[in-house]
C-alpha cells in the first residue's frame, strides 16, 4: 500500500493486521531513507537503529515466503522513501494498491507534528510516478482508495479494495483492539498517537480550505496528482475504473 505520510495509512494497517490471516510491516525503508539521504526527522537516529539501512535487505524480507497461516502481507509504504537510490524493480513481484488523500489535509496535519514541510515531504510526486510504473506494467490502474470515502464507508470501500486485490474481504478489517503494536515503528511513539487509542475507523475530519501561502503553493503543486489518481478510485461516486 503506497500512501503519503499524514493519510489513514496506520489505520489501514491496523485494518489489516486484524485479519487472522495477515501480517503486516510498517514502512520498511524508513532507516534506509534517514540514512541515504541524511535528512534530520523526529526519532532520526532512533529509526536508523532500530532499522535496517541496507534497501536490498529490505526488499529480501519483503519478497521471502510467508509464515504458515499468512496468506496475506500487508506492506504500509512510504512514498517519499522511493528515493532514486532505492530500486524499484521488486516492485513488480507483488500486488500494489494506493492510498490519497487531499493535500490541503494532508499539510494541515503533517505541520503539527513537524513544522518543516517541502513537496517532496508529502510524496505526491512519488506516489503518481509510483502509479505510473505499476499502470504500465499491468495495462490498467492498480486499486486506488481515498481516505476520506474509507472513512465515509469503511465496509463498502474495503470490500471493493480485497476484491480488487483478490483477496476476500474480512469483516475483522472494521475494528481492532486498541494500544501499540510490535509491528508498530519505533517512529510511532511521535506520529501516532491517535491511531494507537483507535479501535476504529473514525469519521472523517473536516476538510482544510485555508492554508498559509507557503503550504498553499506546495497544495497546489501536488493537487494534479491527487486529482490524477482520484478518477481511478474505488467508491460510490465512480462509476467506473478507467485504464491506464
Amino acid at each position: 500500500m503506497w500512501s503519503g505520510p499524514r493519510n489513514i495509512s496506520t489505520a489501514m494497517m491496523r485494518s489489516f493486521e486484524n485479519r487472522p490471516d495477515t501480517m503486516v510491516v510498517d514502512e520498511p525503508f524508513y532507516a534506509a531513507y534517514l540514512s541515504l539521504t541524511g535528512i534530520d526527522h523526529p526519532m532520526r537516529d532512533a529509526v536508523i537503529a532500530a532499522g535496517e539501512t541496507n534497501w536490498h535487505t529490505v526488499v529480501d524480507g519483503l519478497l521471502a515466503p510467508l509464515p504458515d497461516g499468512v496468506s496475506v502481507f500487508y506492506q504500509k509504504h512510504m512514498t517519499h522513501h522511493m528515493i532514486p537510490d532505492i530500486g524499484r524493480d521488486w516492485m513488480d513481484a507483488v500486488t500494489n494498491a494506493f492510498l490519497i488523500r487531499r493535500p490541503e489535509n494532508v499539510l494541515g496535519s503533517y505541520v503539527r507534528k513537524r513544522e518543516a514541510v517541502t513537496l517532496e515531504d508529502i510524496g505526491f510526486l512519488q506516489q503518481g510516478a509510483l502509479f505510473d510504473r505499476v499502470a504500465d506494467r499491468l495495462g490498467e490502474a492498480p486499486p486506488v482508495i481515498d481516505a476520506r470515502d474509507v472513512l465515509e464507508d469503511p465496509e463498502g470501500i474495503l470490500a471493493q479494495l480485497c476484491a480488487g486485490l483478490g483477496i476476500p474481504f474480512s469483516p475483522a478489517m472494521l475494528q481492532w483492539p486498541a494500544g501499540k503494536r510490535d509491528s508498530d515503528g519505533v517512529w510511532g511513539a511521535h506520529w501516532y498517537e491517535a491511531v494507537t487509542d483507535s479501535t476504529g475507523f473514525g469519521p472523517p475530519s473536516g476538510e482544510i480550505t485555508d492554508l498559509p501561502d507557503h503550504l498553499k503553493k506546495i497544495a497546489d503543486a501536488a493537487r494534479p496528482v491527487y486529482e490524477r489518481l482520484s478518477a481511478f478510485k474505488f467508491g460510490p461516486a465512480t462509476p467506473g475504473r478507467t485504464k491506464g
